[in-house]
């Protein structure tokens, strides 16, 4: 329990809540103090707003970033209340506003979450309206919140610089272990093994995500403060982690033939099993070591694990003599190679962590143009102009949530709602360029209000001191954004729980808050669904074309790097670390893309199997490069042979022809060739390959 709290305190999503508590709490404190609350809160809302462009990044992009959040919230509450008095000039300002602050979604990340807490401003602009000097004032303070945001920010990250990448790398042994885990239970006799490879690509995915955060962070830390020892280390366990997954994935085994081979001598794949298990579990320890601070011991020997496996391999040998055991002898080398190579990895791994942590060696050369693995902040008025098109998915949306956000604010006018801000707030939350997310956070935001709003009214049936009340809501607001990014349904419950309790020290009277609030939430969510639904919806049946071309052609470019190095016999070179990591980036997003459409009705799920074909086919592809290329880096290969070239050209050929066809779903006769010469090369090597393992044994 005590394990799980420190866990709790120290993760990222706690520190940020943190940042924002202290940033949106203590004016709110300090003006309450000077009698002139309205004064701290408008501050506090300002930090608020800010704070959801707070992504992670080295120092000077979070400044920047930060920087022009804070202008930008202030910028478009100062508009909104500047036009609101003039209809014929309100409401054309308003449409374009929304439009272009949504469309700036093209230019990444960052600016999807600073176009967020544009969004934010906007909608709580309608909450307090202001004229004459008034309207300065306002938008000042919001600026000044901004400002006050981003000094708490910065002054965090100097107090634990590293500590970001530390837990994210936590979080990436953890799944990364996860990963090897679920490798270990496929040698399970009666495993579910197509649910076990499901839960494999969807680690992948999240991996991918990981592996691109803490690149962007690591890389240009490193880039901009130069090479100390703890940046080594860092990086080190980064590049570790990146080819223990691809070791993983590139070396596949067939489990039912292996279960077959072995059913009478099964101690050799229960000793491998174990290895596999004992992989797992020591990254897992630690992941958990870095997560509190303490130092890594290892639960296991590795190397006795390893052991055990070729003694295994040795009885299996002496026991098993005769003709047919050489296939079976070659098998268990394979895994027995493999096992060697991933264990040096996960040591080298521990050894970043370990007391005598003198990495500097092991570094050498692994980071080489290293800063190349990174996309430059480059925010381009091109870019904005070339998706100005009903081609473009972020162009959609922001004619949808344009006109949703109308719709709900001409809503809101015509009934009798009290407040129509919640009803626009409502939907910059929740709606989201799919369908799927955006119709789970509409259910977890209506639960989330209701659980939320009946505790929030128990406490305030129960507690009457408003001190007690303001503290118990500090809490609530903490644990609300803590819990907001991984659970959304627990984080909108507390966020509520807050918003209610703060309505009941300001408002004591104002019983009716929770029942407009949920009205408000239900319009809102009820206009996000419809609108998702009817207006241009962004299905992902459209967008999975582009993602698995992505996927071919990342996988063309990979294997091209891979047959020149085999060609060439040079040193591995940075375009070809560049392709593989490109190839792994691309199978990630055609991966989410295909989980995004089992998220969408099934009506809307327009040939799945073949899709899911396609996905598992372009995964195994991969599999089969990086296996490929692993092979040819840690053995000294002879010169390529004719047959190898004209199977790559041929192989690369036809991913062409694939890239073709999904251009051009009807194309001509001469696109397809002949596969003849293919066959007999492929026949070919596997004779070379046949003799190469009759002379191992």
């Amino acid at each position: 329990m005590i394990s799980r709290i420190q866990k709790f305190v120290s993760s990222t999503e706690f520190t940020n809540a943190l940042k924002i508590t202290i940033a949106a709490v203590s004016p709110v404190l300090l003006f309450s103090y000077l009698d002139n609350f309205a004064i701290g809160f408008t501050i506090a809302l300002g930090a608020f707003f800010t704070f959801h462009s707070d992504i992670p990044s080295n120092l000077k992009h979070k400044i920047n970033g930060l920087l022009v959040t804070s202008f930008i919230i202030a910028g478009v509450n100062l508009i909104i209340n500047l036009t609101y008095p003039l209809p014929w000039l309100f409401y054309p300002t308003l449409i374009v506003l929304i439009f272009c602050v949504s469309m700036i979604l093209v230019y990444g990340q960052r600016a999807t979450m600073v176009s967020f807490s544009a969004l934010l401003s906007l909608s709580l602009a309608f909450a307090h309206l202001n004229t004459g000097w008034e309207m300065l004032e306002y938008s000042g303070l919001l600026l000044a919140g901004g400002l006050f945001y981003t000094l708490i920010s910065v002054i965090f990250f100097h107090i634990k610089p590293n500590r970001y990448v530390e837990l994210q790398l936590a979080e990436c042994i953890r799944l990364t272990a996860k990963y090897l885990k679920l490798r270990g239970d496929l040698w399970e006799l009666n495993s579910n093994r197509k649910a076990i490879t499901k839960k494999q690509l969807h680690l992948q995915v999240e991996l991918n995500v990981l592996h691109e955060n803490i690149r962007e962070v690591l890389i240009t830390n490193r880039t901009k403060s130069g090479s100390s020892g703890q940046n080594r280390n860092l990086l080190l366990s980064f590049i570790s982690l990146v080819e223990i997954l691809e070791l993983a994935i590139s070396t596949s085994f067939d489990h039912n033939k292996f279960h077959q081979k072995f059913d009478g001598y099964p101690k050799a794949l229960e000793s491998y099993q174990n290895l596999a298990y004992s992989l797992a579990k020591n990254m897992k320890a630690l992941s958990r070591s870095i997560e509190n601070h303490k130092p890594y011991l290892a639960e296991h020997n590795l190397i006795e694990n390893l052991q055990q496996f070729e003694l295994a391999i040795n009885d299996y040998k002496k026991n098993i003599q005769n003709e047919s055991s050489s296939e079976e002898v070659l098998m268990l080398i394979t895994m027995l190679h493999y096992a060697e190579k991933q264990v040096e990895k996960i040591i080298t791994l521990e050894r970043a962590y370990s007391t005598n942590n003198n990495t500097k060696d092991l570094i050498k050369g692994r980071d080489k143009d290293i800063e190349k693995f990174i996309k430059p902040q480059y925010y381009p008025l091109s870019t904005f102009v070339e998706n100005l098109s009903f081609k473009s998915t972020v162009f959609r949306h922001s004619l949808r949530i344009t006109i949703t956000i109308l719709l709900g604010y001409m809503i809101g006018k015509i009934l009798p709602l009290e407040n129509v801000y919640w009803i626009i707030l409502t939907i910059v939350v929740i709606m989201k360029q799919g369908f799927g997310i955006t119709n789970e956070r509409t259910y977890h935001r209506i639960i989330g209000t209701l659980i939320g709003g009946l505790i929030a009214f128990g406490i305030l049936y129960i507690v009457k001191d408003s001190y007690v009340i303001s503290t118990m809501a500090i809490i609530a607001m903490l644990l609300g954004f803590t819990f907001n990014p991984t659970n959304y349904k627990i984080g909108s419950t507390f966020i509520t729980i807050y918003v209610v309790l703060i309505y009941g020290v300001l408002s004591p009277d104002n019983g009716n808050v929770l029942e407009y609030r949920i009205l408000d939430t239900i319009v809102g969510a009820c206009l996000c669904l419809l609108a998702n639904y009817f207006l241009w919806p962004s299905w992902e049946f459209l967008n999975l074309p582009s993602y698995i071309q992505s996927a071919i052609e990342a996988n063309r470019n990979y294997l091209k790097e891979i047959s020149v190095i085999y060609n060439t016999k040079v040193d591995v070179s940075t375009e070809y670390r560049l392709a593989r990591k490109q190839a792994f980036i691309e199978i990630g997003n055609l991966m989410a893309s295909f989980q995004r459409m089992l998220q969408e009705p099934k009506s809307k799920q327009n040939k799945l199997p073949q899709v899911y074909k396609l996905t598992v086919l372009n995964h195994s592809l991969l599999s089969s490069l990086a296996s490929l290329g692993t092979y040819i880096q840690s053995h000294k290969t002879t010169e390529a042979s004719k047959a190898f070239n004209v199977v790559v050209n041929k192989v690369i050929s036809n991913l062409e022809i694939a890239m073709e066809l999904l251009k051009n779903p009807n194309p001509d006769a001469k696109t397809f060739v002949s596969n003849e010469d293919l066959n007999q090369r492929l026949t070919e090597l596997k004779k070379l390959e046949q003799k190469n393992s009759n002379k191992f044994n």
